[in-house]
Parts: structure tokens; C-alpha cells; sequence
């Protein structure tokens, strides 16, 4: 089973409330080879929400207008982490860039379209959980 970012599957949970399904993963939902997630909700966050950056030192992801949403995006890679071991998920496919689910390049914390190696909260907690992730855009 493969643990996947609910807005690649067309679930509305981006950050600016649009849906751009892709449509491998949409296939492997419908076939029962996956299982979505939208780890940021799962944190308590709404959708539309302003859009948050992780910060450079990673210690935490605060939004545009500068409030602290850390706690969130934290408490929901657990959430997920929860559901991909109750699932036995070893694999995720995970949504590009994201500070949540970015995986080797994540966005500066500057809001600036600037990006830097790094991982997300979700990304990085499943890498340290034996969960191999890869990305898509």
C-alpha cells in the first residue's frame, strides 16, 4: 500500500482550495494501491488557508501574513504517519515543494518562490519512520 498527498489525488486541500487531480495517482486510489492523506488538514488547517513556508532552519513553518502554524503541520504528519502504519504503507508519493510534503527541495520561508534543499514536516517524519518518498509536482 502506498501512502499518497490527498491533492494529487484531486481532493480540495491545496493551500489556495484548487484541484489539479493527477491522474496516476487518481488510477492507483480507484485500483486500491493507495491511500490519500492531506496531512495539513489532518493538522486542523481549513482549505483555502494563506499559504505557510517551513522556515530555513526548519524549526518551523509559519504563513505569509507571519503566524506560527508549526503545531499543525506537526500534529498532522503524525496523523498521517498514524495512517500509512495502519495501513503498512512503506511508500509515499508525495506532493512536490510542499512544506508539508517536500522532499530534497522545499521553499525558503521567505515567500520569495525561492527554493532550498530540505524536506517537509510529513516528508521528513516518514523518511525517519523507514517510509521511502518520492515526489510529484
Amino acid at each position: 500500500m502506498i501512502i499518497v498527498s490527498a491533492c494529487l489525488a484531486g481532493y480540495r486541500c491545496r493551500y489556495d482550495g484548487k484541484i489539479v487531480p493527477d491522474e496516476e495517482i487518481v488510477a492507483l486510489i480507484k485500483s486500491g494501491g493507495a491511500i490519500p492523506v492531506c496531512p495539513e488538514m489532518m493538522g486542523g488547517l481549513p482549505c483555502p488557508r494563506v499559504p505557510a513556508e517551513r522556515t530555513k532552519d526548519g524549526l518551523r513553518v509559519v504563513t505569509r501574513e507571519g503566524k506560527d502554524v508549526t503545531e499543525a503541520f506537526t500534529s498532522g504528519a503524525y496523523e498521517a504517519l498514524r495512517m500509512a502504519k495502519l495501513y503498512g504503507c512503506e511508500k509515499a508519493i508525495l506532493k512536490a515543494k510542499s512544506p508539508s510534503c517536500g522532499c530534497g527541495q522545499i521553499y525558503d520561508g521567505t515567500f520569495s518562490g525561492t527554493l532550498i534543499s530540505g524536506d517537509g514536516v510529513t516528508a521528513e517524519l516518514f523518511k525517519e519512520n523507514g517510509i521511502a518518498v518520492q515526489v510529484k509536482d
